[in-house]
């Protein structure tokens, strides 16, 4: 397993939720209801796949070994860069859910200007952030940490995968995502 490759595979994944915000905040736009459990769908989805499961693996082996190995420039870039808009896409998710929680119980146009606020932060955030993890961040340390290092990483990559693969981690998320594209896109 080449775990650089999957985790570009998990962006793909992810992008496809991107679309999917995109499409459900535009109907809103148009005068489609607020499908408030569609959203939570998109947010479970998001922490659970996008956060924990990605995120997981980025924070718990790939940047250590980076920040460890790769000196000053690493640091910079793991610590000032992907670990603030990791941390800014969790406020957003968590903005956007409390908006969805006001506007469920008494609807109105402001929470609704919120929901869509905080939906279209996170995705533009989140845009920005896969462009700049697949063409410089992985770039970054598939060219400049060793083999062996690289092979170590791909182990610990493999047995995340393992142990989440089996709590279906990754099944009930990409069904989950299969759903809301079979629905907004």
């Amino acid at each position: 397993m080449n775990s650089i490759d999957l985790m570009v595979q998990e962006h793909k994944n992810i992008l496809s939720l991107v679309a999917v915000i995109r499409n459900a905040c535009c109907r809103i736009l148009e005068g489609d209801p607020v499908e408030v459990n569609d959203f939570r769908d998109m947010i479970t989805f998001a922490r659970t796949y996008a956060d924990q499961h990605h995120h997981g693996k980025e924070e718990q082996i790939l940047f250590r070994e980076m920040m460890g190995r790769l000196g000053t420039a690493a640091v910079k870039l793991i610590q000032n860069g992907m670990l603030v808009e990791h941390d800014m896409g969790r406020f957003h998710l968590g903005e956007l859910e409390s908006a969805l929680g006001r506007y469920e119980s008494t609807p109105n146009t402001l929470d609704k200007l919120e929901i869509l606020v905080n939906a279209g932060a996170w995705v533009n955030l989140l845009q920005r952030h896969i462009d700049k993890e697949d063409n410089v961040v992985y770039t970054f340390a598939g060219r400049s940490l060793t083999d062996d290092v690289l092979q170590s990483i791909n182990s610990e990559v493999e047995l995340f995968e393992s142990q989440a693969k089996e709590k279906g981690i990754q099944e009930t998320a990409l069904n989950l995502l299969k759903q809301l594209i079979e629905k907004y896109c």
